[in-house]
């Protein structure tokens, strides 16, 4: 039986990936939120694709702009953004962690320090640097503390799940079994659904970027007023739906809030791993 949802499972989410990829090709999303779709459809199969469409889709030729300004959207954004970047590091954790038969701390460690590792500096920072005025070390002190508790959220739902999920079902600790993706693409699905509040204040709270709309030039114009137009189009995104432009985000949120949301997350996080490490001890 669970051989056959999960067959099934995979074969939607190879067709959903096709979609968001071919279909993303004429949304006028930046192409790191387009690859994040395209990544977060490939942990959560069909139901990447359904968010895809209900939140990033152009609906009508020129409405991209307004129909990615409603806040719920932009987390969504904001949300994807985040699980898919940390998603290839902790998958990458999981790999090794399974393949060299880590100790179940060892491994979530490991998951941990991979997924914000490569979800900051990469994800976050590298490719989104233009927010940052280009600086690749602006970009990392402006993200450093928003792909932080976010990735708390996120971890603390998936250690909860993969450790349910693996002790129920034999074999799925191999990365070469098929179980071992089931469970891994559930677990990044909570691990979504449990980050979304938590990006929700980031994005009001203009800490985190949302959607953002990049149209390509009218004929004629130069390579500057391309980049200027996304600028612009980023700009209008952070004013209705929240984002982390340079030096504008800073006084948003007072500095006690922040620290209190950080501390809140790690003791969500703290709780996750903890069932983690005692369940079935």
């Amino acid at each position: 039986m669970l051989s056959g949802v999960m067959l099934l499972w995979f074969v939607l989410t190879a067709v959903s990936v096709l979609f968001v990829a071919v279909d993303s090709l004429k949304t006028p999303e930046s192409p790191v939120l387009k690859w994040g779709f395209i990544l977060l459809t490939a942990y959560t199969g069909p139901v990447g694709a359904f968010l895809y469409v209900l939140g990033c889709r152009e609906p009508l030729p020129g409405l991209h702009e307004q129909y990615t300004a409603t806040l719920w959207r932009q987390v969504l954004g904001s949300t994807m953004h985040c699980v898919a970047g940390d998603g290839l590091g902790i998958l990458a954790g999981a790999i090794v962690g399974g393949v060299i038969h880590l100790s179940r701390p060892a491994e979530i460690g490991l998951e941990y320090l991979l997924g914000f590792g490569f979800g900051w500096t990469i994800f976050q920072a590298l490719f989104m640097r233009a927010s940052s005025g280009g600086s690749f070390y602006k970009a990392l002190k402006n993200t450093f503390i928003p792909e932080l508790v976010s990735m708390n959220y996120l971890m603390a739902a998936m250690v909860v799940v993969t450790t349910i999920g693996m002790s129920m079902v034999p074999e799925s600790s191999n990365p070469l079994s098929m179980e071992f993706w089931f469970i891994m693409s559930m677990a990044l699905l909570v691990g979504f659904i449990a980050a979304y509040p938590i990006n929700w204040w980031l994005v009001s709270n203009h800490l985190k970027h949302g959607m953002m709309t990049v149209r390509p030039n009218p004929p004629g114009d130069t390579e500057t007023g391309e980049q200027e137009h996304a600028a612009s189009s980023h700009s209008t995104h952070a004013t209705s739906g929240g984002d982390h432009d340079a030096g504008n985000h800073e006084d948003k949120v007072s500095s006690g809030a922040v620290v209190f949301m950080v501390v809140v997350s790690f003791i969500v996080f703290g709780t996750g791993v903890s069932f983690a490490l005692m369940y079935g001890a």
